[in-house]
């Protein structure tokens, strides 16, 4: 976490340039909408098509029209964004009426971020995530703890499978997606516990935007393993169940890290303590808030 409020720099951006495409059918004035270059845009399109296998905005006429995928995602990409200004905004909104002059930058966790890096050189002040083991040169503050479960569509087959049925082979034969590593090789959460046990999973898809898995999985026979409480967020807008997870899993940790470079600042002490009372009370709502965060999977 560092210098300047937004959600530009995560990958809900994505989900931010999907809706305004659909809405302005056209990438000129979506650029101009979103602030951008036209050709920024335009390789925001080609990710969104390949992510969902759709071409979303075709030539009709002079203009471009969205296609029946891209009308059936508009509203759930409305749905998300307003969640997810909901998700960001406790913490945010903490500390602004607490320290009005602070200035805050909201940073997602990808392969391409070095957050070890970054926290040591003073880049980034504070990192929250999940981690079996969270690196040992860091200081580490435990914020809650998570349920694994499944997130599937509502007309999965597993949906009506029996307690005995919905077994660990069935469920390690399924089409699972999973977020992207954080660097070649690396395993997620979720295959490091698995690995551990001596199984593997079928990993169908990697997505590195984990916001818009859940999108993937209400229309699909995808299977997304992850927290609770991520999960519960989907239920209302999306056509999507959770089902138990047949494997056992531990509880799913999340953390707020930060380097020995900041660890005696004052300031930096006092944001810890807000990030650790907002986590609390999300907590005791039974929704979770992610401000920069590896995502499980």
């Amino acid at each position: 976490m560092a210098k300047r409020a937004g959600f530009d720099n995560i990958e809900l951006h994505l989900v931010r340039v999907l809706h305004v495409l659909i809405t302005e059918r056209s990438v000129s004035r979506a650029a101009l909408k979103l602030q951008s270059t036209q050709p920024v845009v335009s390789a925001q399109l080609k990710r969104l098509r390949a992510l969902t296998g759709d071409p979303l905005l075709v030539r009709a006429g002079n203009g471009m029209t969205p296609t029946q995928t891209a009308l059936a995602l508009a509203q759930p990409a409305v749905q998300l964004l307003h969640e997810a200004e909901r998700l960001f905004s406790p913490l945010v909104a903490r500390v602004q009426r607490l320290a009005p002059h602070a200035t805050l930058e909201l940073h997602s966790l990808s392969a391409e971020f070095d957050y070890r890096r970054s926290l040591a050189t003073g880049e980034v002040d504070l990192v929250i995530g999940n981690w079996l083991e969270p690196p040992g040169e860091l200081h580490l503050g435990r914020l809650l703890s998570d349920e694994v479960v499944c997130l599937v569509a509502e007309d999965h087959p597993v949906v009506r499978l029996g307690p005995r049925a919905w077994n660990e082979r069935k469920y390690l034969d399924c089409q699972h997606v999973a977020p992207m590593p954080l660097h070649p090789g690396a395993r997620g959460v979720i295959d490091e516990h698995l690995a551990a046990q001596g199984l593997a999973r079928r990993i169908a898809v990697r997505s590195s935007h984990f916001s818009l898995i859940p999108l993937m999985v209400a229309q699909s026979l995808l299977v997304l393993t992850t927290g609770r409480l991520f999960c519960s967020r989907y239920i209302e807008s999306l056509p999507v169940s959770i089902v138990r997870c047949p494997v056992p899993f531990p509880p799913m940790n999340y953390y707020q890290l930060w380097h020995d470079l900041t660890h005696a600042s004052a300031s930096m002490r006092w944001l810890r303590e807000q990030v650790k009372d907002v986590a609390a009370a999300l907590s005791s709502h039974g929704a979770p808030r992610r401000v920069a965060s590896r995502r499980a999977g």
